[in-house]
């Protein structure tokens, strides 16, 4: 067998569209997510008994199923129905509501993780739960859910290599395409393989990088970024006023 028998060259583009519509899967199926799990998380520690329910019952079934279930039910199930959506929104729905069910664990965990005695320290101060959440539990919460939120990234953007099943125009479509005009499965597969280590691989040590800043205390926000500048920025005058 030749090795590197492809000429990864002349498929630079289609990899390249491959490699960009798999971010844009997951980058669309992971704000979903995150956004549907928080609500789910929050449900859960919900006084409502029809809520905390819903929530559990959601989690329970999509931790419980195969990510290939729901991406049959949208693409090809609702369309026996006469609804038919495009692979792009069938892959982004079924990617979105199936982690959302584990992000809302990540969630859950974290706020549960935060001191009851602060948001109790909170409420006697005057804010109402509305602010208590936003200003005191959240800001904690996310902190905590941080690692295991950049897992579920690297997570979703492995499993969007499913959307093969529907001809979704990802990564590891382009690499079947490839396959079956070299016939050189191996070195294909191995390419891609490889691909996808150095795609998750530079997304974990980037949400890797934010976690430790986030540790040292580092602000994020722009807002917050710009009120620690401005900070410094009077520190720095009051030392050199006080030394002359």
């Amino acid at each position: 067998m030749q090795l590197l028998s492809v000429n990864w060259p002349e498929y630079f583009n289609a990899l390249l569209d491959g490699a960009l519509t798999t971010l844009r899967y997951t980058a669309v199926s992971f704000v979903g997510a995150v956004i549907i799990g928080l609500v789910l998380a929050l449900l859960r520690q919900s006084a409502s008994g029809p809520a905390r329910l819903f929530a559990r019952s959601y989690v329970e079934l999509f931790k419980n199923i195969p990510l290939l279930t729901p991406i049959f039910i949208i693409y090809f199930g609702l369309a026996s129905v006469n609804i038919v959506l495009p692979a792009f929104a069938s892959g982004a729905i079924a990617l979105t509501i199936f982690y959302a069910a584990y992000m809302s664990e990540i969630f859950r965990g974290a706020l549960l993780g935060v001191p009851p005695e602060q948001r109790e320290a909170a409420q006697a101060l005057g804010m109402n739960r509305l602010q208590v959440l936003g200003r005191v539990t959240l800001p904690q919460a996310f902190r905590l859910a941080l690692p295991g939120t950049g897992m579920m990234l690297v997570d979703v953007l492995k499993a969007t290599s499913l959307l093969v099943t529907i001809a979704a125009g990802e990564l590891m479509m382009q690499a079947q395409i490839i396959s079956s005009i070299t016939y050189e499965a191996l070195e294909v597969y191995v390419g891609i393989g490889l691909i996808y280590f150095v795609m998750c691989f530079s997304i974990s040590h980037l949400v890797l990088g934010v976690e430790r800043r986030v540790l040292a205390g580092d602000p994020l926000s722009p807002r917050r970024i710009s009120l620690h500048r401005r900070v410094r920025e009077r520190m720095s005058a009051a030392r050199e006023a006080s030394d002359e």
